[in-house]
């Protein structure tokens, strides 16, 4: 994911992983460390090892979906008696964050885990530290380099995008002349430009759906409600919309209430707790969220905690843990809602 000054923005290819299931992938239950993770490299897993002290730096958890970021990484810590997490108060200033970083860094901690508030101006401190010989997991907005991190986790915002259109395309197949609106994040973020190139691709496939219209809402409850009015006034007639982002949809879903519109069917993205719920009750427009986990920073200690450790994935036949991991952006319905609930964000 690329840069986000304000915010932000599996590991097998099933749904998007919640934190639990990632173990499968980085630190099962299952994987016991006798079991090699590639050749005689031992696997890492729940059974307490050599400690390892992680650094963790975010941004400033201004929004639900960063707030979900700290709690992952917080309580997956947690899990682990041999590990510390050392965790800096988050910050959308970047020099502040370099500084936080730098400060981790003189710690000599082990590990960082890195989500930068701009990957780009927080690249230099990532090669410091790797320079330093600390490993860094770089969790989604991406640093300028592969020289920055070590292993790169994070989510897919074309999949979003991609995954929203045909799950919009098959609800309206064999209906003629469809239209469909798109409720978009912050328009000069390139995630917000992969959300819509890939919702775009999608459409492709459905000669029988138009994108009549589009409106960009930053991400927040306020600008979701006021942008989403005026959608609902300029089109008096549409059959679906996609909303990039949940909690800006928060907003959305009242300005829908208040116009009495119920005549289309809206797909959400990220995966909050509140579309989980409203998606289950399936009384409403929404009917579907697109993933994008923040269960990724539970994910990343697993990985930091790997690394640190100096052990493999289990499920992988490699010596060593993969440079990038992109997660799944599963799409959930009331058919599977279930499954998702215990990971959405409040």
């Amino acid at each position: 994911m690329s840069q986000l000054t304000s915010r932000r923005g599996l590991l097998f290819g099933t749904a998007a992983v919640s934190a639990g299931a990632l173990l499968a992938g980085c630190t099962s239950n299952e994987t016991t460390s006798d079991k090699p993770g590639g050749n005689e490299q031992p696997a890492a897993d729940d059974k307490p090892g050599k400690h390892v002290t992680i650094g963790f730096a975010g941004p400033q958890a201004d929004h639900g979906w960063l707030n979900a970021i700290n709690d992952n990484a917080k309580s997956r810590a947690g899990k682990y008696s041999d590990v510390t997490l050392e965790i800096t108060e988050g910050s959308n200033d970047t020099a502040i964050q370099i500084g936080q970083i730098e400060t981790l860094i003189n710690k000599k901690v082990d590990v960082l885990v890195v989500l930068p508030a701009d990957g780009k101006a927080l690249t230099q401190v990532g090669l410091k530290a790797m320079g330093a010989g600390i490993p860094v997991v770089n969790l989604d907005r991406i640093f300028n380099t592969p020289q920055a991190y070590r292993c790169w986790i994070g989510g897919d915002n074309y999949g979003m995008g991609l995954n929203a259109g045909h799950y919009i395309g098959g609800k309206l197949k064999g209906k003629s002349d469809a239209r469909v609106i798109e409720l978009a994040g912050i328009d000069n973020l390139e995630l917000t430009k992969q959300r819509t190139q890939g919702f775009d691709d999608a459409l492709k496939n459905y000669p029988n759906i138009k994108k009549v219209a589009r409106q960009a809402a930053d991400f927040t409850v306020e600008s979701g409600q006021a942008k989403m009015a005026q959608l609902l006034q300029a089109q008096p007639k549409f059959d679906a919309l996609w909303n990039h982002d949940d909690d800006q949809g928060v907003g959305a879903l009242r300005a829908i209430e208040q116009a009495g519109r119920d005549d289309f069917l809206m797909v959400g993205g990220a995966g909050a707790l509140s579309a989980f719920q409203a998606i289950k009750q399936d009384n409403g427009v929404l009917k579907a969220t697109v993933l994008y986990p923040p269960t990724m920073a539970a994910s990343a200690i697993d990985l930091a905690r790997a690394l640190g450790q100096g052990k493999g994935i289990g499920g992988l036949a490699e010596y060593e843990i993969p440079a990038s991991i992109t997660l799944y952006s599963a799409v959930v319905d009331k058919d599977n809602v279930d499954q998702y609930m215990p990971t959405g964000f409040r």
